[in-house]
């Protein structure tokens, strides 16, 4: 009875199947590792505060005149910005 040796592990495409999963999760860790330690974040503006409010009055702005009753907005829709703002400001 003639019995051949039993292939090694390597030579199974199942196993590297089974290795390639987790070797592509460390390569593609080490990939965001390099990334987050070249591209750092910018740095914040020292006024960010105060663009902040800028941005808020700008989107009260925005609502104040999309809440207008639809008469007075389709009425107005060709008309300029301060054309609509009330006298008092």
């Amino acid at each position: 009875m003639d019995q051949t040796p039993p292939l090694p592990w390597w030579r199974f495409g199942h196993v590297w199947l089974i290795i390639a999963g987790p070797a592509i999760v460390v390569v593609a860790g080490f990939v965001t590792l390099w990334l987050a330690i070249s591209r750092p974040d910018p740095v914040v503006e020292e006024d960010y505060y105060q663009r902040g409010l800028r941005i808020n009055e700008t989107l009260r702005e925005q609502k104040d005149r999309a809440m207008m009753p639809a008469l007075k907005g389709r009425n107005h829709a060709a008309t300029s910005d301060d054309a609509m703002r009330p006298a008092d400001q």
